[in-house]
């Protein structure tokens, strides 16, 4: 595996580790869950990266609640690397 390849397989788990954490921060669990673990672990990874993004688009006020709109951009973003890198590869 050459390290386009490897970079390609990176972000390629990144984006699915994205996407298991929004959809965990659906689900009430305790952190002494496995899934509450795994809610921790994917923070820990997906958070430095959404960080600053919500200083630049903060979350969307409706109503009584808020859509937080960063793990979108961030999915957008790194497709935007994905896709250019992954069609270079033989």
């Amino acid at each position: 595996m050459g390290l386009g390849s490897a970079l390609v397989f990176a972000l390629t788990a990144y984006l699915y580790a994205v996407i298991a954490w929004v959809i965990l921060s659906w689900i009430p669990v305790s952190r002494d869950h496995a899934l509450g673990s795994l809610e921790a672990f994917l923070d820990r990874v997906i958070s430095p990266a959404t960080q600053p993004i919500r200083r630049v688009v903060p979350p969307f006020r409706m109503g009584g609640g808020a859509l937080d709109l960063s793990p979108l951009i961030l999915i957008i973003a790194v497709r935007w690397v994905l896709i250019p890198l992954a069609g270079r590869l033989p």
